[in-house]
Order: C-alpha cells, then structure tokens, then sequence
C-alpha cells in the first residue's frame, strides 16, 4: 500500500484547506465544507495567546483594546507571520473537530504556484505544529480547476483563473499537470487598497480596509454597468480629523480600481501568449474560467472577453473552488492517479 493510500484510508480525520490571505475554509473528507472563516487571528500582547480566530477575530480588526491585537499572518498568499499562522490554523481543526484535541488529521493545503521552496516548507511546518499527522500541499489553480469541474485529467486544455484576496493564480491545464501559469501578487487587497486611496485622494476621507470592501462588493464593477450605483461612505476627515460621510459612484470606483485589473488581466494575457497553440484553440472553444472573490466583481468577466476574445465562464461556487478541489483531490486520489499526482508532499521537496 503506497504513501498516499495509507494516508486517506483514515476517511473521517483527511482534511482539505484552502488558506487564504483573507478567507480559510476547510473541507472535511466525507462531510464536505465545515468551516469558511477571514484568516484573522487576535492576541493578546502581554501573554501572547489568542483569544479568538476567524470570524469572531475580524470583528475586533481595528476595535481592539491596547491588550489585543487582531492581525492577518498572511500576506500575498504566504505565511508573513509564522507562530500566528499556526495559532490560527489550529484554532479552525479543532472548530471542524469540535475542540477534539485528540484528532491528529491529515491535511491537503492549496498554495498559490509562485510560491517558493521555503514558503512551501512554512506551510506544511504550520499545518503539522498546527496538529495534522501529515501535510500536503496542492496548488491552488490546480485545485480551482477541479473544484470548477473543469477535464484536468483529460489531454485537452483547460484555463482557470483564480482571483482570491493576495494573488491571482492564472493556469493552463492539461493531463493532470500545469502547463503554463504565471502567479501575480495583485488581488482583491490591492482593489481594496486603490480604493481608500481614491477617496482619500477625491474626498480626503480616510476609510478602513472593511468599508473599502464593502464598497467594492456593493458598487464596484470593472464593466459599465447599465444601471449605475452609488453608495455612503463614512470616514475620518483629513483636514479637521472630524467623522466625515461622502457619496461615490459605481463609475468613481471604477476609474479607481482600474490599475489592479488590468494588471489582472495583463497576466492573463501573458499566460495566453505562452500556451502552446492545440491548447489555446481548446481554450478558444471552452473559454476560460473565473474562480475566488475576485470571479464576483461585476462586469469583469464581459471586460476579460472584450480584451482576449475569448468566452469567459464564472465558476459554479467560486468562493469555494479551492477548498472543493482540495476535498474531490482528498476522496478521489485513490482511484484517479491523474489526482494523487497532483498533491505535494514534503518528500518530493527538495
């Protein structure tokens, strides 16, 4: 019995995660998606020990007392602050296993492709000091890709994009294995980020990171839309320090979201220019595919067809994706090699 066999034969502890710079959701073999929390851990300065992960630990981002601290440990898709990463990821296995302490799962994480060596190494350190028996990783496009039903075993060409909070994953695939892919630090942060810089810039009002998102899914679009938006922001006056409200438009954050987009869909278009030709006529046919939040802001999918020419398709869930192909890698790796081939482990890094 190989390695991975023995590994996923344990049916109820194999748990899949899709660790992301803004969410975490993990996906339990056999029971499907149990956990979908920001990746937002608190802690208190004096001790050091968290007082809360996920969605209870977002609540206190910028509310917090000087004892506490609420903190993102990742950064651009990667592990930016180790110890807490591991607080965090052990803070969510026990929220799946009910607080069982006792559960040492097995643990499939999806990395973005750029990673390197070392980040890929933190992961699996993080996951295994977190609680899980082994770790593997699995890349993220790959894992949207199967997650989106996409024939990734299949000698046909397959496009994924994969818009999650730190980077843009964009890949070809064919027969179980990436064939380009080019991995971009720009994502739904740095949407977010250009848009507090507009309003401080138009309006001299500095907003926080929660209200330039809410912003963005409720009036942004990267498409004229046929109806325009507009929306009250509240923030901090520049000129007086005062609490200030202003009225954007849909077409203001538009122009200011501009930027990151087409630095989104530039690299989507290099990918495109380095596919080998049968396969970009199979993309020509199946379009290419949009998964994570970014897959949700309004009108990009009509802008990425106007500039490649191409159909372009949101994935059924594409919130979920990553974490759906994380689990359908968990439950089917051991009757499709294509699969077990696609999942990392710490062995085959050198």
């Amino acid at each position: 019995m190989g390695i991975f066999s023995k590994v996923f034969t344990r049916f109820s502890r194999a748990i899949g995660i899709d660790l992301g710079t803004a969410n975490t959701l993990v996906h339990v073999r056999g029971r499907g998606i149990l956990l979908r929390e920001p990746s937002v851990i608190a802690i208190e300065t004096e001790t050091r020990k968290p007082l809360a992960v996920g969605e209870e630990a977002k609540r206190m981002l910028g509310r917090t007392p000087g004892n506490v601290v609420a903190i993102r440990p990742l950064k651009d898709g990667v592990i930016a602050d180790f110890d807490h990463t591991e607080q965090m990821l052990r803070g969510f296995i026990r929220k799946v296993h009910r607080r069982n302490t006792f559960i040492h799962p097995e643990v499939v994480v999806g990395i973005p492709s750029g990673v390197t060596e070392v980040e890929r190494r933190a992961v699996i350190d993080a996951a295994k000091k977190a609680g899980a028996q082994d770790a593997y990783l699995i890349e993220e496009p790959m894992a949207a890709a199967i997650g989106s039903g996409l024939p990734v075993s299949e000698p046909t060409g397959s496009m994924i994009v994969d818009i999650g909070g730190g980077t843009t994953e964009v890949a070809v695939i064919s027969l179980g294995g990436i064939v380009t892919a080019k991995s971009v630090r720009i994502a739904g942060d740095e949407i977010d980020e250009a848009i507090i810089a507009y309003i401080r810039k138009v309006y001299n009002l500095l907003i926080g990171d929660r209200t330039s998102e809410e912003v963005k899914i409720q009036i942004g679009s990267a498409y004229p839309l046929e109806e325009e938006m507009e929306m009250q922001v509240r923030g901090r006056d520049l000129v007086t320090g005062l609490p200030r409200s202003a009225t954007v438009t849909s077409t203001e954050i538009r122009e200011a979201i501009n930027d990151p987009v087409y630095a989104i869909i530039e690299s989507i278009k290099l990918t495109l220019e380095a596919t080998p030709p049968e396969l970009s006529a199979d993309i020509m046919d199946r379009g290419i595919v949009l998964a994570g939040g970014g897959a949700l802001l309004r009108g990009l999918d009509r802008l990425l067809s106007a500039e490649t020419q191409m159909p372009v398709h949101i994935a059924p869930d594409p919130l979920s994706a990553v974490v759906i192909g994380t689990g359908k890698a968990l439950e089917e790796s051991e009757t499709n090699p294509a699969l077990k081939k696609v999942l990392i482990s710490s062995t085959r890094m050198r």
